[in-house]
């Protein structure tokens, strides 16, 4: 029978922590062994050398487990680690342009843009507009439009160019 652990996050009752005055009582196998109190599923408990763990306490009555608890709590922990392992993180990478970017700076931008998209990272890609550039919006436009052309083999658009204050910008997403 194992010990007593203390988790502060954990609200799991166990053994003597179960308040319920009649409860259905699993065994270790998943046999059900019928409703009971909470002193005879104990004493069943302790004859399998294992603790009596409370999975369903909002049920009438409450259900109650027969097993390791210390082997439950680690199952559980894992499961977490090896579902956190699988997450896809999305990262969002940001190129920026002026409306004057000349041909071999727009070419190297390009690339980084093309590397991002292979890596399946979204790209925001901005043009920044400083002072009278302003007047020059279409120049900016232009500039988006021919990157959403020549990246459309790997990539999509997920938000078309818009202005916001001095900034012109658009998402592009990897295509799956």
């Amino acid at each position: 029978m194992g010990g007593v652990i203390k988790d502060s996050k954990d609200k799991t009752r166990i053994n003597e922590r179960i308040v319920a005055d009649s409860i259905r009582v699993i065994s270790s196998d998943g046999e059900q062994l019928g409703i009971m109190t909470v002193p005879a599923a104990l004493s069943k408990a302790k004859e399998y050398e294992l603790d009596l763990v409370e999975v369903a306490p909002n049920s009438t009555p409450p259900v109650c487990r027969i097993m390791d608890y210390g082997k439950f709590k680690y199952e559980q922990t894992k499961k977490i680690h090896q579902a956190k392992k699988k997450q896809v993180v999305i990262v969002i990478k940001e190129i920026k342009f002026r409306p004057k970017t000349d041909e071999h700076d727009y070419q190297f931008k390009l690339n980084h843009i093309r590397r991002f998209l292979e890596a399946k990272n979204k790209v925001k890609v901005a043009v920044f507009f400083r002072g009278r550039e302003v007047v020059y919006q279409d120049k900016g436009f232009a500039m988006l439009a021919r990157v959403q052309e020549e990246i459309a083999d790997i990539g999509t658009v997920e938000s078309h160019p818009r202005m916001e204050g001095r900034l012109m910008h658009m998402m592009l997403a990897p295509k799956q």
